[in-house]
């Protein structure tokens, strides 16, 4: 009987929503939007969410931003409605008032977003919304308060609890394979060879970040080598023909690259999360392990030398001028200047030391004369050096990173 059910109800689905997709074809996006926001009904909702994604999906630029500017200006708070609502809220705080107070400080394009999410590849297809606009808040900064809504709503939806970490090797999908290629942001893969080289060995290691709603699509990766003491160059770990060592070896795990993937999930922190975890489940799995670092470029140093007036700095060694540059380069707000040493000493880590040579290829000279850094996640000290770095901005730093930058005199 529960299988004819099912049979019927889906018949009904299916013949429901061809009547409403007749009925609301060739209609403008912003109506559907508004049926949307007032349907009751799961199938009908289901239909008008799908056929306002697919009507954004067709849309050119132009018509997205019209799309972006109606959620502006017609799904915003009702500030006249909002002050009300605190003033019966603080007279007499109970369960009703509050639901009326949150109902009206709540935009209705969140409710919105939350009901085109219920489709089938919904939550793929927002992602993708909100790439876009970004990309137009760029030249348009009166987008911005949207973005708020998308940012609140997906901090939700990509909360760590959701978060599956999957082990990425070469007996991964095709089709994670082929994202990994793609997505790689640090050191380009450059052929199925060299993924192999990243994946198959032994003394390797890749790991993902995937939601339940997009399986498929790593949302965050970082790839890890398991070596004998700390590298000083990605060179040397990425150069074909090495001898690979048996993982339990290893007294080391260096994160030599860590990629984001979806462009409209910045600003959606996975990678601190992401990097504990994997140093732990390592930690765990090979006993041996005891020291776990980065390679990391240092991409804002030369265009920070660049700007420099101090004659003394241009003189120095690269290893001087970069340990320079990742200890006293600050912004306004006194955090570093380089967004890839906000990011780890955010999480806790430590600037350790630094190489010349390191990375020879001509990115990696463009953008640090070569130069790169290992920041060490001492599992014993990241919760202090975070709190540090977030109440104090102090950077954590090593003596023989600390001499190297005192070595530069300072600016006459």
């Amino acid at each position: 009987m529960s299988y004819l059910n099912g049979l019927f109800s889906t018949v009904f689905e299916r013949r429901f929503a061809r009547a409403v997709s007749t009925d609301a074809r060739g209609r403008e996006i912003a109506d559907l939007s508004h049926d949307l926001l007032g349907t009751q009904g799961e199938v009908s909702g289901s239909t008008l969410a799908q056929l306002i994604l697919d009507q954004y999906t067709q849309a050119d630029a132009p018509a997205k931003k019209a799309f972006f500017q109606f959620l502006l200006r017609d799904l915003e708070i009702d500030p006249v409605e909002v002050v009300e609502t605190l003033k019966d809220y603080k007279a007499a705080p109970s369960k009703r008032s509050y639901r009326a107070y949150a109902a009206a400080s709540e935009p209705k394009r969140q409710e919105l977003l939350r009901r085109l999410n219920q489709v089938r590849g919904g939550t793929q297809r927002l992602v993708s919304m909100r790439r876009d606009l970004l990309q137009m808040i760029r030249e348009d900064a009166t987008l911005e308060p949207l973005d708020v809504d998308f940012q609140h709503l997906f901090a939700s939806w990509f909360n760590r609890g959701f978060l599956d970490l999957r082990r990425i090797n070469w007996s991964s999908p095709a089709e994670v394979l082929e994202k990994i290629i793609a997505y790689e942001a640090v050191h380009a893969i450059d052929s199925w060879d060299d993924l192999r080289r990243r994946l198959q060995p032994a003394d390797r290691r890749c790991y993902g970040f995937f939601h339940p709603a997009m399986p498929d699509e790593p949302l965050i990766f970082v790839e890890v080598a398991l070596t004998i003491g700390i590298p000083n160059s990605v060179q040397n770990l990425l150069t074909d023909g090495r001898a690979p060592i048996d993982a339990e070896e290893a007294d080391t795990a260096v994160f030599y690259s860590i990629s984001n993937c979806q462009a409209g999930l910045a600003g959606i922190s996975f990678g601190n999360s992401l990097i504990k975890q994997v140093a732990a489940d390592l930690a765990g799995d090979l006993g041996a392990l005891d020291t776990f670092v980065t390679l990391s470029p240092i991409p804002g140093l030369t265009k920070w030398l660049d700007k420099t007036q101090n004659p003394a700095l241009d003189r120095a060694p690269v290893e001087a001028q970069a340990a320079h540059y990742l200890l006293s380069a600050k912004r306004a707000d006194k955090l570093p200047v380089d967004p890839v040493a906000r990011f780890h000493l955010g999480n806790g880590a430590a600037v350790h030391a630094v190489h010349a040579n390191a990375d020879i290829s001509d990115n990696g000279m463009r953008q640090s004369k070569g130069a790169m850094v290992n920041y060490l996640y001492d599992l014993s000290q990241v919760t202090t050096n975070h709190e540090q770095f977030v109440t104090e901005k102090t950077v954590a730093a090593s003596t023989a990173v600390r001499t190297l930058s005192a070595s530069i005199p300072p600016e006459a």
